[in-house]
């Protein structure tokens, strides 16, 4: 059982996730999903792009392009996106799931959290989960226990109580964003060495990367996509991941960085905007 008086306050961390932007074929077919299955509020949609996010707040931008090639699992790109909430919603959101009939990927006991795994219609990846409390994620020296067991779904649907799923919650954010990647060890030179994040956890072929004690806003796998290039531009799948930053003087702290370390970065007013080695945006805002 997940108690919920101790939670990690995203909003503290020095970089969080902010919103992911992402390429689509079929943009009606994506942004139902997302509204009917996540329970995301569509903002707008003018039938070629379209605003999805919880209260007032944006999460997930849609661009909708038919002529887009599919995504390709084998190439650097996204593994999931991971959507965040308490554990009565997520087990909520479980037996809506189970209602609706929708089909999951994976149920995940991670140590520091519990996770339930599906696909929207294109193939991008989706995590559906709730953090266990930060004083359980360590080991007796400090370092986060991370694994990959067999969530107990009993338990998790007891969380739910009385009340139904009724939408992604208004507290609800985007936890973290796992990427698919062609090397860790680039990886590790744009995500640590160029933005800052610190190496959190490390599985076979996987690197976490977290910011103020976070087990990991972002990740990075070569599990399907090792010694992969960057990615043909006119290709769905993911297209930007902004990122927010704490203190406004570290946007230019990492842009310098970013310069000593021989990434390019650009800046339009107050964001800047690095590319990975893959290709895709990571956008900084204050």
């Amino acid at each position: 059982m997940t108690d919920q008086t101790e939670q990690f306050d995203m909003d503290a961390a020095p970089i969080r996730v902010g919103t992911v932007r992402l390429k689509v074929r079929n943009l009606d077919a994506v942004s139902a999903f997302y509204r009917d299955v996540l329970g995301l509020t569509q903002f707008e949609s003018d039938g070629q792009r379209a605003t999805l996010g919880t209260g007032n707040a944006p999460l997930l931008y849609l661009d909708g392009d038919p002529d887009l090639a599919p995504c390709d699992p084998r190439q650097a790109d996204l593994f999931h996106v991971a959507f965040l909430m308490s554990r009565p919603d997520l087990a909520r959101w479980l037996g809506h799931a189970a209602a609706a009939r929708i089909s999951l990927q994976g149920a995940s006991d991670h140590i520091v959290s519990e996770a339930l795994y599906l696909a929207d219609p294109e193939g991008n990846g989706i995590e559906v989960y709730v953090d266990r409390p930060p004083s359980r994620w360590r080991d007796g020296a400090g370092r986060i226990r991370k694994t990959t067991d067999r969530l107990d779904v009993d338990d998790l649907k007891r969380a739910a109580g009385d009340a139904r799923w009724s939408g992604f919650p208004d507290d609800g954010s985007i936890g973290h964003v796992h990427l698919q990647v062609g090397d860790t060890g680039e990886a590790d030179g744009f995500y640590r060495d160029a933005l800052g994040f610190e190496i959190m956890a490390r599985y076979p072929g996987a690197n976490f990367y977290g910011s103020g004690g976070y087990h990991h806003q972002l990740a990075g796998n070569v599990w399907n996509s090792r010694r992969s290039g960057p990615r043909a531009e006119r290709m769905a799948g993911l297209a930007e991941v902004e990122l927010v930053v704490n203190e406004p003087d570290a946007i230019e702290t990492i842009a310098a960085r970013a310069t000593s370390e021989g990434v390019n970065s650009s800046k339009n007013g107050d964001l800047l905007t690095l590319r990975d080695p893959w290709g895709t945006a990571i956008t900084l805002r204050h």
